[in-house]
């Protein structure tokens, strides 16, 4: 039977529970979500990890705006990875690269290298990366579980093409995830027009926190001086929606098969 996975992106502890609670099968912790994805907090692992009874990727990456870091911001990224490990992360997700847009084999193989046995995920610095099929071999020969990508198009229903592509010349030699933009109608005509068994996707909702009230002319972001009293959840319904179309794939796939035998 082929089971489609649904993994999904968060930002939060609160997002991390609401996407359990919905269904998925693994999440992938972040913070900032509007920078696509910066290391959380290790208190959220650590609460997630107490919370949660699925796996929980755990995202190292120390700044938005590129993925060519300084030697401090890589420290800082190797002492990230240590800890979250010794935390109980089930997997590390990062994305190092050169200058010039190239894989950094040296950076990642250290990064893999502290992930031990647990996952390891190349993030979706893999989609600006010059020849994606060569950057797949090179991950391969790193050791890498799986990468993440939106087959270096703006989202995923885009670049489905070379997505199966890319899976293609994988085999069962890495993983590739679908992930970047999928709306839930949209999942199905991903899952078919690639054969992935996994996907990655966010799914959010508007709440409010009203401890801002008083002084509503204030602001603590930057230039785009986003409300404050407004922010992102998880939206358990739409995980919902989502795991029950992959557990509707999963038997279609499964009618095939029978079929075809």
């Amino acid at each position: 039977m082929r089971r489609i996975l649904l993994e999904i992106c968060c930002g939060s502890i609160d997002d991390a529970i609401e996407a359990a609670a919905g269904g998925a099968g693994r999440v992938e912790l972040c913070s900032a979500l509007f920078l696509g994805g910066l290391t959380p907090s290790m208190g959220a692992l650590v609460e997630a990890k107490r919370r949660l009874g699925i796996p929980i990727m755990f995202m190292i990456r120390p700044r938005a705006a590129g993925f060519c870091y300084s030697a401090s911001e890589f420290a800082a990224m190797e002492r990230d990875a240590e800890i979250a490990v010794a935390s109980g992360a089930d997997g590390l997700v990062f994305g190092v690269l050169t200058a010039n847009g190239r894989i950094d084999t040296r950076r990642t193989k250290q990064l893999r290298r502290l992930a031990g046995e647990r996952e390891t995920v190349f993030h979706r610095a893999f989609d600006v990366t010059p020849d994606p099929f060569q950057a797949l071999d090179e991950l391969v020969d790193l050791g890498i579980t799986r990468v993440l990508t939106s087959g270096q198009a703006p989202v995923v229903a885009e670049g489905v093409e070379t997505i199966a592509r890319l899976m293609a010349h994988a085999g069962d030699r890495i993983q590739v995830m679908p992930g970047g933009g999928i709306r839930p109608h949209e999942l199905a005509g991903v899952v078919r027009a690639t054969g992935c068994r996994q996907v990655h996707v966010a799914a959010w909702t508007r709440r409010r926190d009203p401890s801002t009230r008083h002084r509503p002319a204030l602001t603590f972001g930057g230039a785009l001086y986003p409300p404050e009293d407004l922010y992102d959840l998880t939206d358990r319904r739409v995980v919902t929606e989502l795991a029950g179309e992959a557990r509707r794939r999963r038997g279609k796939t499964e009618d095939r098969r029978q079929r075809a035998e």
